[in-house]
C-alpha cells in the first residue's frame, strides 16, 4: 500500500470541517512553522523536500520561493492557482471539496515563509460550490485564531481571500492569473520581468499549485529530508493522478512517485486496468497538453526499461518517444478509440481557449481545428498531415505563454504516432465518417 501525504485521512467523515481536521492532527504543522521557526527555516525545508510543482511545470517550489525579491516595504503576495482548465485534470477540485482545510493549512505555512500577510487563492469560475467551501474553511481557522491578526499570539498577520475566475483556461498560465485577479482581462504578461520581482499589484509574488501548497503541512511536521526520500531521483513525495478514460476505476489517486505505468494502469488499487473486453491503444499521461503516446511507448522508454510515473521517467526520449508528467491528467484509450477525432477535439478547445494575443496562436490554432476537421469528416487530403505538422512547429516556441506549445504538441504527436490513421481518414472518407468508425490497420497493442 503505497504511503498516503494528502489524501490519507481524505475519507474520515466530516474532515472538511475545522473539529475533525483538528482532531486528525490539523494545524499542528502551522502552530510548528510560526512558533518554532523562522521564515527561512520554513524555506529550507521545501527546499530539501525536493517537492516540484504539481501545476504541470514540475519546477523545484522551494527554488521557486528562493527566487522571491525582498525590497524593503514593499508587500508580497503568495497566489494559490486553482484555476485547473486542463482537459482530463480534477485531482486539484478533488483536494479543495474534500479537505479544504488542507489547502488553507499550507496557505498559511507557505504565507509565513514567504512574508506575505494578504494571499489568494483563484478558483475557476465554474467551481463556484468550491468557492464557499474553501471560504468556510477560511472563516472556521479565523473564528480558532488561526488566520487574522496575530496569528497564535506570534505577531503574524495573514489575511486569505478566494477568488472565483472567469471559467478562462489561458488564467491557469500564473501571468495571466495575475491579471484576472487585478480585474483585467486574463492575458498573459511578457517576461521578464517575473512574478517574483512584478508580479500581483507589481509587487513580488509566489504562484503554486493547490497540490504543492497541500503538501507543506506533511513538509513541516515530518522534515523536507523525509518527504525527499519518498519519490525516485529528483521526483520526490507523492503525485495525485486524475484517472480517466476507456478504465475500470477512474478517479483520483495518490501515487508514490516512480511507481510503474503498467502498475499504476492495471492493478486494482489504482486503476484496475483497460475496460474489460479491450485493449490499451493509447495513454496521455500529464492532461491534454502533453504528447500522447502508443501502448508500446507509455510501458516501456526507448532504453526498453519500464516507464515510470515520475518526472524524468516519462520524459525519457523527448518528444520521440516520450511524453510528460504535467498536471496528472491520466486518460486511457482502448481500440475503440478514433487518435484523429480525439485530436481534433484538443484542438477545439485550445483554439477557443487561446487569448488571441499572439498570432501563432490565433490564427495557428483555428488553422488546425479547421483542417482536423475536414479530416475526420472526409474531406481532407494528403497535403494536410504534413501541414498540421508544419502549422504546429510554427506554433510551438513562438507564443509568450505555453497554451501554444500545449496546443501544437498533442497534433505533432498524434501523427507522428499515428500518422496511418490520419492517412487511413484521407483514402478512406466514407468508411472513416461511418459513425463508430475506426481505423483497424496495424496498432501495438498492449
Amino acid at each position: 500500500m503505497a504511503r498516503k501525504i494528502l489524501t490519507e485521512h481524505i475519507n474520515v467523515p466530516g474532515i472538511e470541517t475545522f473539529d475533525v481536521y483538528r482532531k486528525q492532527g490539523g494545524y499542528t504543522a502551522v502552530e510548528k512553522a510560526l512558533k518554532t521557526m523562522t521564515p527561512e527555516e520554513v524555506v529550507e525545508e521545501a527546499k530539501k523536500s525536493g517537492v516540484r510543482g504539481r501545476g504541470g511545470a514540475g519546477f523545484p517550489m522551494g527554488m521557486k520561493w528562493g527566487f522571491l525579491a525582498k525590497p524593503e516595504g514593499v508587500p508580497r503576495y503568495l497566489v494559490c492557482n486553482a484555476d485547473e482548465s486542463e482537459p482530463g485534470t480534477f485531482k486539484d477540485h478533488h483536494l479543495m471539496k474534500s479537505i479544504p482545510h488542507l489547502l488553507i493549512e499550507g496557505m498559511i505555512i507557505s504565507s509565513f515563509a514567504l512574508g506575505a500577510n494578504k494571499s489568494f487563492i483563484y478558483v475557476r469560475g465554474e467551481l463556484l460550490y468550491v468557492v464557499r467551501i474553501l471560504e468556510q474553511a477560511i472563516e472556521e481557522a479565523k473564528a480558532q485564531g488561526f488566520l487574522g491578526k496575530n496569528i497564535l499570539g506570534t505577531g503574524y498577520d495573514l489575511e486569505l481571500v478566494v477568488q472565483p475566475g472567469g471559467g478562462a483556461y489561458i488564467c491557469g498560465e500564473e501571468t495571466a492569473l495575475l491579471e484576472s485577479l487585478e480585474g483585467k482581462r486574463g492575458n498573459p504578461r511578457n517576461k521578464p520581468p517575473f512574478p517574483a520581482v512584478k508580479g500581483l499589484y507589481q509587487s513580488p509574488t509566489v504562484v503554486n499549485n493547490v497540490e504543492s501548497i497541500a503538501n507543506m503541512s506533511w513538509i513541516i511536521n515530518n522534515g523536507g529530508e523525509e518527504y525527499a526520500k519518498i519519490g525516485i531521483g529528483r521526483s520526490t513525495g507523492t503525485k495525485l493522478i486524475s484517472a480517466s478514460g476507456h478504465i475500470n476505476k477512474p478517479g483520483v489517486y495518490e501515487i508514490e512517485l516512480g511507481v510503474s505505468v503498467e502498475e499504476f494502469l492495471n492493478s486494482d488499487e489504482y486503476c484496475g486496468g483497460v475496460r474489460k473486453g479491450h485493449h490499451l491503444k493509447a495513454l496521455v499521461a500529464g492532461g491534454s497538453s502533453v504528447p500522447i503516446l502508443p501502448a508500446h511507448l507509455i510501458m516501456k522508454t526507448a532504453n526498453g526499461e519500464d516507464r515510470l510515473m515520475s518526472y524524468e521517467s516519462l520524459s525519457d526520449g523527448g518528444f520521440a518517444t516520450g511524453t510528460m508528467l504535467g498536471s496528472g491528467g491520466f486518460i486511457v484509450f482502448d481500440e475503440t478509440a478514433c487518435i484523429v477525432r480525439n485530436t481534433w477535439n484538443f484542438s477545439r478547445f485550445y483554439h477557443h481557449e487561446s487569448c488571441g494575443q499572439c498570432s501563432p496562436c490565433r490564427e495557428g490554432t483555428g488553422w488546425m481545428e479547421k483542417i482536423l476537421h475536414r479530416i475526420e469528416h472526409g474531406h481532407g487530403s494528403m497535403h494536410d498531415v504534413d501541414l498540421l505538422v508544419d502549422i504546429s512547429k510554427k506554433i510551438e516556441g513562438n507564443t509568450i505563454c505555453p497554451l501554444g506549445d500545449a496546443a501544437a504538441w498533442p497534433v505533432a504527436s498524434a501523427i507522428r504516432h499515428f500518422r496511418d490513421e490520419f492517412v487511413w481518414h484521407i483514402t478512406h472518407p466514407q468508411e472513416a465518417t461511418r459513425p463508430g468508425a475506426v481505423y483497424q490497420g496495424e496498432m501495438a497493442l498492449v
